[in-house]
């Protein structure tokens, strides 16, 4: 360990670290000791033979807001503590999140911005992160608490509330927020912060507000309050009572299903999961943030659940009697808009009972992994019902044969691909690797169709962001998993949309010599919410870009290949199938980013799986499109929570009760809100 982190520090140490000694207190501004501390944070390495360092750097770009405090700070531990340098504050912030969660929140990262629009451009990385449980540090600089060149460059001014700036706007998108107006609040605020950080329950972002004179003022700390140590992170053991009314209610089930979510991943449970469900028979299906949690051919492994989910976990969804929640929030896609298993009672086992009592549920306030333990000492020699265990492992038998022939399908010339297309192409071109590749991902189809046909082999093969669904998640995105996991080939895929709503990583990328590939599907405007438009009796309207206003020039024709390489990466655009299957394996041989573009069908999706999703429809309108696909909304809503069988496909909406779907028909389940 670098002696400046040693408890016992000489003068000569001190002056290089930037403070000074004298008795048991040392010197510093505010800003040196916060990055001091962050420093010295230690965490148990993955195999749990020694420790290295909870945070894996600081993103940072300065501005008159943080230049002078703690980017001078930074500078003095730059080599404990990396500072890394982006072109966009969102993007950072997104790429420490993807740190976070490639690690499976046991190390992160924190973000400093300057005040103003550097600090507000964090906000939609932090509503991430919260939505995603997953955590960050921000540290946007504030205005001045002496408010002596009140109002100052940037400075937002409320006309009711003084104390006000702009960073309060972080208060509802945060886990735990301070403003720092004096140097020896962090010996509290830093403590707290943490904690939040390493909890599995509250894990989230953590906002601290760094005024700027307060970031320059010095005080004389505690020197033990920089002493290296190793964090411990806190997950909640099942409570006796809870955990024995879920084993009575287990037992008298006869259909259960397990749905993987997230919690199982950060819960280092996949061994116990794997374990448990092919003691008791059980199949699993697997959330957005939980897939990954069995491999993907794991004969237990039913696929996606919900909106975007297999025929598979769905038909047998709507047939069990008892789901097992475990470690997910249950949002809307996966419960289909709270339609997908009414008929079963709903155990919800999660470290915060917040997310555990969704759907009515049951609650086990518990860490995934502990939770499992408890229930295989109380289940014994359980099994669920035996035709029902058969029937589970055909179900997952025949969607992995599915999956395969989606994957393979003969390409027909003059007809575009389609995302499954390019997803086949993708995992063929890893077949010889001896490492897993990670799948990036975060809005559009492509989630949709990841979900469902993505073979991910090991925890973490799948990183797909979909709880905020946040476009421009993707290239800053793998930036972060790439950084976290620097051994393994980090596969972006991401619609021209999202492309274009935030590229500036690849830079960074090439700046930092975290090789990515990239893989733009370009099917000229936002074909997802194109289809989900007029799948609500919509006419297409201002989403693909020939049913934009345009001026006299028309819509413009993007060279994707051409703007990477013009940020340093090496890139090309693929004629079809079998040139993006050639145009791969350069990829996976270049010495940096590579980005490869390809045209793309913005109509087509796949057809099997998916499930009814609410999306609200108009009750008055003049075009009968709408009028007809709000007859059919109102049916399905009207159908949810009946019994398996009500929920019927009429052609114009979304799936029936045996999960089926039509591809013309029932566009809904293959794309998201949003984008």
């Amino acid at each position: 360990m670098n002696q400046r982190f040693s408890e016992h520090k000489d003068q000569d140490d001190e002056a290089v670290a930037g403070g000074a000694v004298s008795g048991g207190t040392i010197r510093l501004t505010t800003a040196q000791a916060l990055v001091r501390y962050l420093a010295a944070q230690r965490v148990a390495t993955e195999d749990g033979l020694g420790t290295e360092p909870l945070f894996g750097g600081v993103f940072a770009i300065f501005g008159h807001g943080n230049v002078a405090g703690i980017g001078e700070a930074l500078y003095q531990h730059r080599d404990e503590l990396p500072t890394l340098r982006a072109h966009n504050e969102q993007a950072m912030a997104h790429s420490a999140i993807a740190y976070a969660k490639a690690h499976f929140r046991r190390r992160m990262m924190a973000v400093t911005t300057s005040i103003g629009p550097g600090a507000t451009n964090l906000l939609t990385a932090a509503a991430l992160a919260h939505v995603n449980r997953l955590p960050v540090l921000l540290l946007p600089g504030d205005i001045f608490v002496s408010r002596a060149p009140d109002p100052v460059l940037q400075q937002l001014e409320d006309f009711h509330d003084g104390g006000v700036s702009a960073n309060d706007a972080f208060k509802p998108v945060s886990r735990y927020f301070d403003r720092i107006v004096h140097p020896a609040q962090l010996l509290s605020a830093l403590p707290r912060g943490l904690r939040v950080l390493t909890d599995a329950a509250s894990c989230g972002p953590v906002t601290l507000a760094l005024p700027q004179d307060v970031q320059a003022q010095a005080w004389d700390f505690p020197a033990d309050f920089f002493a290296p140590r190793v964090v411990m992170f806190y997950s909640p053991a099942p409570r006796a009572d809870e955990i024995g009314a879920a084993i009575e209610r287990l037992r008298r089930a006869q259909r259960p299903l397990i749905v993987a979510g997230g919690g199982v991943l950060y819960g280092r449970a996949t061994d116990a999961l794997q374990r448990f469900a092919s003691a008791h028979g059980i199949p699993v299906a697997e959330t957005q943030a939980g897939k990954g949690a069995l491999a993907w051919d794991d004969p237990f492994n039913a696929g996606a659940l919900g909106v975007t989910g297999s025929p598979a976990a769905n038909a047998l969804a709507r047939e069990a009697d008892c789901v097992l929640a475990l470690g997910t929030r249950l949002q809307d896609f996966t419960t289909g808009s709270n339609s997908l298993f009414t008929q079963a009672h709903v155990i919800g086992i999660n470290a915060n009972a917040f997310d555990g009592l969704k759907h009515r549920a049951q609650v086990v306030e518990a860490d995934a992994h502990l939770a499992l333990d408890a229930l295989t000492a109380g289940l014994q020699d359980w099994h669920a019902e035996h035709a029902w265990t058969a029937r589970a492992r055909e179900l997952a038998a025949t969607w992995r044969d599915t999956v395969h022939a989606l994957t393979h399908a003969p390409q027909r010339e003059a007809v575009l691909p389609y995302e499954g297309d390019l997803i086949g192409a993708v995992q063929r071109s890893s077949a010889n690797s001896p490492i897993h590749d990670i799948v990036v991902c975060a809005a559009g189809t492509l989630p949709a169709e990841l979900h469902k046909l993505w073979r991910a082999g090991t925890p973490g093969a799948y990183h797909v962001e979909y709880g905020y669904s946040c476009m421009g998640y993707e290239i800053a995105g793998g930036l972060g998993a790439k950084l976290a996991r620097p051994e393994r080939e980090v596969i972006v895929m991401v619609g021209d949309g999202s492309y274009l709503m935030m590229n500036s990583e690849i830079a960074t990328s090439v700046m930092l010599g975290a090789k990515l590939i990239v893989v733009v599907l370009d099917n000229r405007g936002y074909g997802c919410i194109n289809r989900l438009q007029q799948a609500c009796g919509g006419a297409p309207f201002n989403n693909l870009l020939e049913d934009c206003r345009q001026g006299p020039l028309g819509a413009p024709r993007i060279d994707f290949a051409a703007h990477a390489r013009a940020l340093g990466a090496h890139a090309e655009h693929a004629a079809n199938i079998a040139e993006l299957e050639v145009a791969l394996q350069r990829a996976r041989a270049a010495d940096r980013t590579y980005v490869i573009s390809i045209d793309t069908d913005p109509a087509r999706t796949t057809a099997e799986g998916g499930w009814w999703w609410e999306v609200a429809v108009p009750e008055v309108s003049p075009r009968a499109g709408v009028l007809d696909a709000r007859a059919n909304y109102e049916a399905q809503v009207a159908a949810r929570g009946k019994p398996q069988g009500a929920m019927e496909h009429n052609g114009k909406g979304n799936a029936n009760a045996k999960g089926d779907n039509n591809e013309a028909g029932n566009p809904l389940p293959n794309h998201e809100a949003n984008n």
